[in-house]
């Protein structure tokens, strides 16, 4: 409980200074989901090192993503993803019913304008997670209602 609550603090802290430090113009936006995005695929490669070190090698694509959705998860938000879903063919749709950093905020439509700030340091993290077990991809994501969030990965074939 504690852990979790000190890692939204600092997540929001993170997101306030990063927004407080340079202007709002258009640009700098597209900057700072680019610098929390970064920041995440860091903390994702190296999250995943740790928590893969002793797992067994995946045989697919689709054993990799469970075992984030699993894993991974359950590692960084103490819960597992609500819902996988896939086309089988390099698209993944990892829905969460009530993410834990968005909870925080109104579960109105007032702050559904803010929400992508908030969830660029998890797209990078999935993102750097899968990276590090040698999966190109692009991670985004959507709330469709607070605090519900959808983070969509396209698995990018070389």
């Amino acid at each position: 409980m504690a852990d979790e609550t000190l890692f939204e603090l600092l997540h929001m802290e993170i997101v306030s200074h990063l927004y407080k430090s340079v202007g709002q113009e258009e640009e700098d936006q597209g900057k700072h989901i680019r610098v929390l995005e970064s920041m995440g695929f860091r903390v994702g490669q190296g999250l995943i090192e740790r928590l893969t070190k002793d797992s067994p090698s995946f045989k697919d694509d689709l054993e990799v993503v469970k075992f984030v959705c699993k894993d991974l998860w359950m590692s960084v938000f103490k819960k597992q993803i609500d819902n996988l879903r896939t086309n089988h063919q390099g698209t993944y749709v990892l829905q969460d019913n009530r993410f834990l950093l968005l909870t925080q905020m109104s579960c109105s439509k007032q702050y559904l304008e803010e929400a992508p700030k908030f969830l660029a340091y998890t797209c990078g993290l999935v993102k750097g997670a899968l990276s590090n077990l040698g999966i190109s991809s692009t991670v985004t994501a959507e709330v469709p209602i607070m605090p519900a969030c959808k983070f969509q990965v396209v698995i990018i074939r070389l």
